[in-house]
């Protein structure tokens, strides 16, 4: 991986958190003592990723405070939104910074135990445009589902409904070619999961499935689960 530039989105405003995580963005939510950023970052050192660009927008100049510009092998890099652009814009925005064909994007707010080298080898062997690592829940409530064909192609997703049945939601871990990037309109709010994905369909678009342990921190109850979590031995 170490030929990879990573991208991790952590312009967020975290509303749903503000009643337990008010004055910071959510990059930086403590966990068992820790900025949650730094369990992704580890993660990253883990697969041998050096490069790494901190797409930030909220209290952005406190991530950049906290982390400076190295953490252990990695090479941090930070682009500051000025007005809030959505997932998608804030990709868009950092495109000049990316040294590699390929990048690895990853949330902010969710971690994603899954092997990354392995990942990148399914989206590779496949000739994928783009491949987003797919979770299995077994209530799908809060995410919307999302339906392959029996090769990996991503064929629909599903809306959020109240129904609480199973299915392979977004993992929030991403590999997606340049070129797929630059078809990202510019200098507006633009979001992957509802404006551009979608248009990514029958363009190389494939879901990888993964059994690694999810999490994510978006709301009050997720946030206090992570003490939890990352108590285990090791979380990559």
């Amino acid at each position: 991986m170490a030929d990879v530039t990573a991208a991790i989105l952590a312009g967020g405003f975290g509303t749903r958190l503000r009643s337990v995580v008010a004055d910071r963005p959510k990059v930086l939510a403590v966990i068992r003592g820790r900025p949650f950023l730094s369990y992704l970052l580890d993660q990253l050192v883990a697969f041998d990723v050096k490069d790494v660009v901190i797409c930030t927008g909220y209290l952005g100049e406190r991530v950049w405070s906290t982390f400076g510009d190295t953490y252990g092998d990695l090479r941090l890099y930070y682009s500051q939104e000025s007005l809030p652009l959505g997932t998608a814009g804030a990709l868009r925005l950092t495109l000049p910074l990316f040294k590699s064909d390929s990048l690895l994007v990853m949330y902010g707010d969710s971690f994603f135990a899954i092997d990354l080298s392995s990942f990148r080898s399914w989206h590779c062997s496949h000739r994928a445009n783009a491949t987003i690592a797919l979770v299995n829940m077994n209530d799908t409530t809060r995410y919307g589902r999302i339906h392959l064909d029996a090769g990996g192609v991503l064929v629909t997703f599903e809306e959020k409904n109240a129904n609480a049945t199973p299915g392979w939601i977004n993992g929030g871990i991403y590999l997606v070619a340049r070129t797929l990037l630059l078809t990202i309109p510019e200098s507006r709010a633009v979001s992957l999961e509802q404006e551009v994905f979608p248009a990514w369909i029958g363009k190389g678009l494939y879901g990888y499935k993964s059994e690694g342990r999810f999490l994510d921190i978006g709301t009050p109850e997720t946030y206090k689960a992570a003490e939890d979590f990352f108590s285990r031995e090791t979380p990559v």
